[in-house]
């Protein structure tokens, strides 16, 4: 198991980059502002979310009618964190949740833009369910790992299909936000946690790299999973 994990964890290299909202962005708001440099530190992490095939490993009844190399989703943020816990105990590894500056740093790979793709996205690029003016142009369900293409990190689906739970706690802007890449706890919303992504059935505002939302921890949702991160 050890070894197989380790070919999905991506090696994301350390640097800085500018985290929030992109240049001439009109879907920007107030929760992905003020701008501000991060600087990363080297980690790993996964080239797509955790699976149903890989979650029934720790949950053997866990959606047994639905496709093995689909997303897991209906999955509350604390039986994320003890997934991570229980397969970094089986491996041997340091399995966590990304920080957000991680998750935005990893999406973004490089690129300034709103998307990884540019200023525009497309269902050729990402699954989500909505254009921009309310017509239906997605396939209206998740979609199977290995469906996209792997951004420069070697990573797919950080846009769509489902949103991922990170490990800060909810803050309703940037001041104070750590500038060293780590999870932001401190003097956030106690019961809530940052989701990263967008899902299917979003539109594409909801799938930029600097968009941001939260839920309560407790939250389950069909188009919420996780991806696993290491240090």
């Amino acid at each position: 198991m050890s070894e197989a994990l380790r070919s999905t964890l991506q090696p994301i290299p350390a640097g800085e980059f500018v985290m929030g909202e992109s240049d001439a962005d009109k879907f920007a708001n107030d929760t992905e502002r003020p701008r501000h440099i991060v600087r990363i530190a080297p980690f790993r992490l996964a080239a797509f979310p955790v699976t149903n095939a890989e979650f029934r490993r720790h949950a053997p009844d866990f959606a047994p009618e639905e496709p093995a190399d689909l997303p897991a989703v209906n999955i509350t943020w604390r039986e994320a964190v003890t997934y991570c816990a229980w397969l970094g105990d089986a491996t041997g590894e340091s399995l966590r949740l990304p920080s957000e500056a991680e998750w935005e740093y990893a999406c973004r790979a490089g690129t300034t833009t709103p998307f990884q793709s540019g200023d525009e996205i497309t269902p050729a690029d990402a699954n989500f369910l909505y254009d921009e003016h309310g017509s239906r142009i997605g396939r209206g369900e998740r979609t199977a790992v290995g469906t996209f293409s792997a951004n420069a990190f070697g990573l797919e689906a950080m846009h769509g299909n489902v949103c991922e739970w990170c490990v800060d706690r909810w803050h309703a802007n940037y001041h104070g936000t750590p500038a060293d890449g780590s999870a932001w706890i401190a003097d956030g919303v106690a019961d809530r946690r940052v989701i990263r992504g967008g899902a299917w059935d979003y539109l594409p505002r909801l799938l930029r790299s600097s968009w941001r939302d939260a839920l309560p921890e407790d939250t389950r949702r069909d188009n919420v999973g996780f991806r696993l991160a290491c240090s």
